[in-house]
């Protein structure tokens, strides 16, 4: 054991020297080379200025906004009041989960504006059930959430444009949850409305063990 022992010493101090070696010709050269900071002065252009503006005729990557309703929710100048995707319970289930994560904060997950930093002293946005809130078109709501409005900041660096519009789809889900009309339910709801009864239980209709003694 002793011997082996001996061994491995020497062993870990032929690799240590190695290593000694390698780390003394490590440089830093990559992280202290010099640079220049956004907005600061530089003889080296004409201008004056370090940094550059875009090329004639270029567009940055990611900025090419060819779909105008899609990425800024507007059209001519105007608020869209079609959304530019197609809306359905994917999207909503979406925009449910992003509202739960951005919004409730603020505007409380029914969107009164009762969230929980309102409740400890923050100023109280305005209800989306407010008629003001929601005679808006829906890029009203887009373009809230990427520039921001009043007290509430920009969410464009927090919350993806396909996100944005999932949210939008959301916010009127809530706001038709609260105001929707007998035209919008199903002939058997509108019937149970008018007749101001309701819908039987499964226990009453037989669906639950204990009307025929058995689980269907």
């Amino acid at each position: 054991m002793l011997h082996v022992a001996k061994v491995l010493k020497r062993a870990g101090a032929g690799l240590l020297l190695p290593l000694l070696l390698v780390a003394g010709g490590c440089r830093q050269d990559m992280r202290d080379q010099a640079r220049l900071n956004p907005l600061a002065a530089s003889d080296f252009f004409s201008d004056g200025s370090a940094s550059r503006p875009l090329l004639t005729n270029t567009i940055a990557r990611g900025h090419l906004t060819l779909d105008t309703p899609w990425f800024t929710g507007k059209t001519n100048g105007q608020f869209v009041t079609e959304f530019p995707c197609e809306v359905d319970e994917a999207l909503l289930r979406r925009g449910q989960e992003r509202f739960g994560i951005y919004c409730t904060p603020c505007h409380d997950r029914a969107g009164t504006g009762d969230g929980m930093i309102v409740r400890r002293g923050f100023i109280k946005p305005r209800s989306y059930h407010d008629p003001l809130l929601r005679a808006q078109p829906h890029g009203y709501y887009f373009d809230v959430i990427t520039h921001g409005f009043g007290n509430m900041s920009d969410y464009a660096a927090q919350v993806p444009i396909a996100d944005r519009w999932a949210i939008v789809a959301y916010i009127r889900a809530l706001q038709v949850s609260q105001h929707a009309t007998a035209d919008l339910l199903q002939d058997e709801d509108r019937a149970l409305l008018a007749s101001g009864g309701v819908k039987p239980s499964a226990t009453e209709t037989g669906h639950a063990t204990g009307a025929h003694g058995h689980h269907e």
